[in-house]
């Protein structure tokens, strides 16, 4: 065995080992330059070891780059982790496909009270009872602090401490396949955190002068980094047996090489997925509405799974609140529902008042409808608010029902975010929390500036660093159970079944697919039809009609009243219906 590290920066490299606690030194190896600024030393490291690099002539240990494990932070020595110690039970599970599916996001920390991965896997039966087929972690890498969104990350290839560890991220994947559900991480690989990044220490991970919303942007331009990035992606789905990724914000990730590196872990993934004879995911994060990520290699695409959709949140959004300001202004436009639902993308090509410019590309029209991800709500659009309130925190139920209704009929494939079902109460605020005085404070007052310039009430902005914004960002589990919380979680259930029987809500071809909204007294009346299944969502102070198929029946009605004569449809004001055939 030998441990490797690419340090190209450093004329000479040290292997530090420790004692179990981390605090005094055992010895210090000195490492061979290898090729390409790698340095390479023969030795084997006992599982829970603890180790660390120092770079050139000084004394300060660094955390291994590609360490799976930091159990006194990111700031101090890595334990070395032997991923094939763990035995697996899942030899049996042959994987989720995509299509047909149904997402579930969650993030660890707020999850559950205890905010661990063992706690989570307490909470696995609830999600086989809802009928999710995915489940999506919010990034698990190691950040510093103890609580985080995840999206601060510096070390890739750990398994945050505070979550359970990597072991504990082994059992949470093979408890949830034992239970029939696939799991997918979101993975951060378009800047890094503000606080222990040593990456530039030891090479050049970063491209100085070059910068996104976050801060330095990554060096795709070095071998050495772009191999860092893909061979953390195939660590997840390899080692850790997970089914998929879902890869934030890739319109951050300045490539200019051949093959984007987007495409290079679409190439990868699909490989180990023929290698190990299950559906691997990769799902994209972006802002660009470029069909190019999931279109097939062949026609000039990426080849990745799928990709999220904004324009359809914000079309749900402006519908369900009537909120028109900042990017949802294009979204008033009568015509965003059915554009959306018919063709995927709200701009694609048209002029976008928020960017000031045309955005967008159509999506051909043979690309299966289940290739972009569809939600009413996600960690983003609830927590980038200025308090963080859920619809459920302004919405009633009958708003609350008809989101639940336009999410679980939609051409994509839904995704719900952690206790939507139920129409949780509490919010889901931004949290950190940055040991250094001076970090937290700067946080706290961009948060604060930034939502002050958009007209938002300061008073309003928790305070990031305040550990009660992170302790309120947790579900509420004792709410399940009680009054309209228990009622809209039947009707999820209720609608997750019904994807499941009937074809029409799964079917990924455009074919007998329309959609319409039209003004009504006090709202607007949205209609949906995949074939002969008819969705009406009344959001007016007044009745709706609808024609349907002769012999439809009503499948499914969000409240009383719902009458249907023949083929004559009505459904009255603040309802949701759901009409079809006899299969």
């Amino acid at each position: 065995m030998s441990i490797d590290v690419w340090a190209p920066k450093s004329t000479r490299v040290r292997l530090r080992r420790l004692d179990d606690s981390g605090d005094t030194v055992v010895e210090d190896i000195e490492m061979t330059s290898a090729s390409d600024g790698w340095w390479t030393a023969p030795i084997d490291l006992a599982d829970g070891e603890r180790y660390g690099f120092v770079l050139g002539d000084g004394d300060d240990l660094r955390p291994d780059p590609r360490s799976r494990r930091q159990p006194g932070g990111v700031h101090e020595a890595s334990a070395w982790f032997d991923p094939s110690v763990y035995a697996w039970n899942d030899d049996a599970w042959t994987g989720k496909q995509l299509a047909g599916g149904l997402i579930y996001e969650l993030h660890l920390g707020t999850f559950t009270p205890e905010g661990t991965l063992d706690a989570a896997i307490g909470r696995l039966d609830h999600l086989v009872d809802l009928g999710v087929t995915h489940v999506e972690l919010l990034p698990v890498n190691g950040f510093n602090g103890t609580w985080n969104w995840g999206y601060d990350g510096v070390l890739w290839y750990t398994v945050h401490e505070a979550y359970g560890g990597p072991e504990a991220y082994q059992r949470f994947v093979d408890t949830a396949h034992a239970a029939g559900l696939a799991v997918i991480q979101d993975v951060v690989y378009n800047h890094l955190g503000p606080s222990g990044n040593y990456l530039p220490e030891f090479g050049e991970y970063l491209r100085e002068g070059s910068r996104n919303t976050w801060g330095d942007s990554v060096n795709l331009d070095e071998d050495a980094v772009r191999a860092y990035i893909v061979e953390n992606a195939l660590m997840w789905m390899s080692d850790y047996h997970v089914d998929g990724l879902r890869l934030d914000a890739v319109h951050a990730l300045l490539d200019h090489r051949d093959p984007h590196v987007l495409q290079e872990i679409a190439e990868r993934t699909d490989a180990l997925s023929a290698h190990r004879g299950i559906p691997l995911t990769t799902i994209a994060e972006s802002d660009m509405n470029d069909p190019k990520l999931i279109l097939p290699r062949e026609a000039g695409g990426y080849g990745l799974t799928a990709q999220w959709s904004d324009d359809w949140h914000h079309t749900a959004h402006v519908a369900l609140t009537g909120e028109t300001i900042g990017y949802y202004e294009d979204f008033a436009d009568l015509d965003a529902f059915r554009k959306v639902s018919e063709g995927g993308f709200f701009h694609d090509g048209t002029y976008s008042s928020f960017r000031e410019e045309k955005h967008g590309k159509p999506i051909p029209e043979d690309v299966p409808n289940w290739r972009l991800v569809t939600f009413a709500q996600d960690h983003d659009q609830i927590g980038n608010r200025a308090a963080g309130d859920r619809l459920s925190q302004s919405l009633d139920y009958d708003h609350l029902a008809a989101a639940a209704v336009l999410t679980l009929t939609a051409p994509g494939t839904p995704m719900l975010f952690m206790g939507e079902e139920w129409g949780a109460t509490t919010p889901w605020q931004f949290f950190t929390s940055h040991p250094e005085p001076e970090l937290g404070k700067a946080t706290a007052e961009g948060r604060i500036a930034e939502f002050a310039k958009m007209g938002w009430d300061e008073s309003t902005v928790p305070d990031p660093q305040d550990p009660s914004t992170f302790e309120n960002s947790k579900l509420d589990w004792d709410e399940v159970g009680e009054g309209d919380h228990a009622q809209l979680l039947g009707l999820y259930r209720e609608l997750a079944k019904l994807r499941r029987e009937r074809p029409e809500l799964t079917d990924p071809s455009r074919d007998g697919l329309s959609a319409a909204a039209r003004e009504a007294e006090g709202g607007r009346v949205y209609e949906l039809r995949r074939r002969d299944l008819v969705v009406v969502v009344n959001l007016s102070d007044a009745e709706a009609s609808a024609s349907v198929a002769s012999g439809a029946r009503v499948l499914l009605a969000t409240a009383e009243g719902v009458v249907l004569d023949g083929t004559a449809l009505s459904v009255p004001a603040g309802a949701s219906a759901i009409v079809g055939p006899v299969l």
